[in-house]
């Protein structure tokens, strides 16, 4: 991932990371979710990214939002 993207939020929730990046997209913010979660075990994280112009707008609509 190149610098113009920021990770804005991390969990370990498949659902949580889908949902924001569904609120994300609904408001015409361009979002990636990276699974850094292994696939044996089922540990790690998904980490969600915006690009770079996006990232107070993104962290606004997450906070307003309820769904961290």
């Amino acid at each position: 991932m190149n610098k113009d993207w920021i990770k804005i939020y991390s969990t370990g929730a498949n659902y949580k990371a889908e949902l924001l990046k569904g609120l994300l997209v609904e408001n015409n913010i361009e979002a990636v979710i990276i699974n850094k979660k292994d696939s044996s075990y089922g540990f790690g994280e998904l980490e969600l990214y915006v690009k770079a112009d996006d990232v107070v707008k993104a962290k606004h609509l997450i906070t307003s939002s309820n769904q961290m």
